[in-house]
């Protein structure tokens, strides 16, 4: 998907989000065609199908989804350009495939097995002889070496030298065998391995990787690229013969004949495709449009079927960034200032119609998130770095600023002031400046309209205090480039979790990917007692020790004021037209665009009901 900003907290980075659990290495190196951690598989060797997939799906038909603003790239893999939706999911394919109903298992996949070291430091595939890439090669390990060769060079993205740094290298045993290396012991990085997407040497074939974006990928998976539209619109076609359909991992999936994306740079106009049938299928992330937008004739007759499907996604944290590479905004008083200033009880109330939770963690939602004051492990984590802490992590509980109260905006815009005068900020002639007379002016850097609405009241009540907020919504493209090279003041950012964090950690928070160009740490977080709990939570040896480090860091996070938080909500929404059929089960951990990808059907005769 294009990068743009939704009022929920949705996950955003595909290609690097993974999760993990706690570490159950066996005794003996065996090779197994699953693996999880901490628990045995759910589905036994040689399962027939995923429980949220229907094996007796009917094939055929097309489904149209949307995409929005415009792409002009095939490359999901460099920074350079908008990647295409759909392309990762349809063409490329990872050596095991992790179950949507578990919370961390991967079953084989291009790999028949799976087999890490006694030690630990390596992990072995052996790769099913049945694969093949869709110009009916064999995939094989010289390819998987190449992709991963390839990927963390610096002619791949960022976050692959940020997620992988733990992998030393890839190494041909034989045509079917690889084995990946590790730098030193690191829980997920034999499941890491096994997630990573393959495509085939002849793709690149001496071309400059990070300047290849008109090509079409090379990969397994069961959809080619038919015709396009550069910008506005694509077909994947079902791939005749694709090798994997009859397994385990595939069966019931993957049922259109056709995947259509239409791009759309308007919010109203995209709705108004979607109430006309130019497209199937909307996830809905804006509650105004929810609660108003979405009805009409179709609504109401059943053509258009709007559903909120339930999910146990980590909901992670979405909030107003503020990019700490400015000096306004270094001093974690001038951040708390800001954040009080929000008054999210009133927004829920007449904004968002009583639909959203407020984000009260960067693990909200789930049990990795930071309660009461600290004690046992989390504690004897934090306790090391008492002299350097806020001395409130200790004696305080946090929580976001609340206004539910009568006459609670006013006492927290209040304690900003006071806040904003202990760092050198006061008002003269109506602005709040500096002692060298500069003003406090933000720019808020936005991509959608829509958003705008929500930041109207919040720059009404910055300018209380003297701040003048300006927010701009500029072009996709635009937005994409500034977002990664951090020219921004604030902006709507999401940092997605999964029920087990792991190494994409990492590229949140780490100093050392504050100033590497499109990492995800968007705050600029460079703090040596971040980074310490963040190799915590990466190294944690088991479950317990993973929940203590996560609510260690998020608690320093917390008391950081990186953000103002926002909102979640425990539901997929979505409009789709009534022409579909999908399992009855739903998945657990799940992106609802991806499910239908995978699990839904075009229903017999509705071709002929919607004329």
């Amino acid at each position: 998907m294009a990068l743009v900003q939704k009022e929920s907290c949705v996950p955003v980075l595909r290609l690097v989000i993974t999760l993990w659990m706690l570490v159950a290495v066996s005794s003996t190196a065996s090779a197994a065609p699953s693996v999880a951690l901490g628990y045995t598989p759910k589905y036994p060797a040689g399962f027939d199908h995923f429980d949220y997939v229907d094996p007796k799906a009917p094939q055929g038909g097309e489904l149209i989804l949307s995409g929005f603003g415009n792409y002009d790239s095939f490359n999901p893999f460099i920074l350079k350009g908008v990647s295409v939706d759909g392309l990762g999911a349809l063409m490329l394919e990872p050596l095991m495939v992790q179950s949507a109903d578990e919370p961390y298992s991967l079953y084989a996949h291009l790999a028949e097995d799976i087999q890490l070291a006694d030690d630990g430091l390596s992990v072995t595939f052996r790769l099913d002889p049945r694969a093949r890439f869709s110009n009916g090669d064999p995939v094989l390990a010289e390819d998987v070496k190449f992709t991963f060769d390839t990927l963390k060079s610096d002619k791949g993205h960022p976050q692959f030298r940020f997620y992988w740094a733990d992998i030393k290298q890839a190494v041909v045993l034989d045509e079917r065998t690889v084995r990946f290396d590790f730098v030193k012991r690191n829980p997920e990085l034999h499941l890491i391995a096994a997630q990573m997407q393959v495509f085939s040497r002849k793709w690149v074939e001496g071309a400059e990787f990070d300047k290849l974006t008109r090509i079409s990928p090379i990969g397994s998976g069961p959809y080619t690229i038919g015709k396009y539209r550069l910008g506005k619109d694509i077909t994947y076609v079902r791939n005749p013969n694709y090798w994997g359909r009859a397994l385990s991992t595939r069966r019931g999936m993957f049922n259109f004949e056709r995947i259509t994306y239409k791009y759309y740079s308007d919010e109203t106009v995209h709705l108004e495709a979607l109430k006309a049938g130019e497209y199937d299928f909307a996830l809905v992330s804006n509650s105004k449009q929810w609660a108003r937008d979405y009805v009409g004739p179709q609504f109401v007759d059943g053509r258009i079927v709007k559903e909120e499907l339930a999910h146990r996604n980590n909901a992670g944290m979405q909030g107003f960034v503020m990019n700490t590479r400015r000096d306004r905004f270094k001093d974690r008083r001038v951040r708390r200032a800001l954040a009080l200033a929000f008054d999210f009880a009133w927004s829920n109330r007449n904004l968002f119609y009583n639909q959203y939770t407020r984000c009260d963690s960067y693990f909200s939602n789930s049990e990795l998130a930071a309660r009461g004051l600290p004690e046992g492990d989390e504690l004897a984590l934090l306790e090391p770095y008492r002299d350097t802490l806020s001395p409130e992590i200790f004696t305080q509980i946090w929580r976001p600023a609340d206004t539910a109260e009568p006459g609670a905006l006013r006492r927290n815009l209040r304690a900003a002031k006071a806040l904003l005068e202990e760092a050198g900020w006061t008002v003269r002639d109506g602005r709040l400046r500096n002692a060298a007379g500069e003003p406090f002016d933000v720019e808020f850097l936005l991509a959608q309209k829509g958003f705008e609405r929500i930041l109207a009241p919040y720059a009404h009540n910055l300018r209380k205090l003297g701040i003048e907020l300006n927010y701009r919504t500029v072009d996709v493209s635009l937005y994409v480039q500034r977002s990664r090279s951090f020219n921004f003041d604030m902006m709507v950012a999401s940092f997605p979790q999964s029920q087990s964090p792991g190494n994409e950690q990492l590229n949140m928070w780490h100093s050392s990917t504050a100033d590497q160009e499109c990492s995800n740490n968007s705050a600029g977080i460079k703090d040596p007692v971040v980074d310490a709990l963040v190799e915590k939570l990466v190294y944690a040896p088991d479950r317990k020790g993973l929940i203590a480090a996560a609510h260690a860091l998020d608690r320093v996070l917390l008391y950081g004021e990186y953000v103002v938080p926002n909102w979640y909500i425990a539901t997929h929404r979505v409009a789709y037209w009534d022409k579909f059929g999908h399992p009855k089960t739903l998945p657990l951990y799940y992106d609802a665009e991806n499910w239908v990808l995978q699990a839904w059907w075009r229903q017999s005769g509705s071709e002929h009901r919607f004329r």
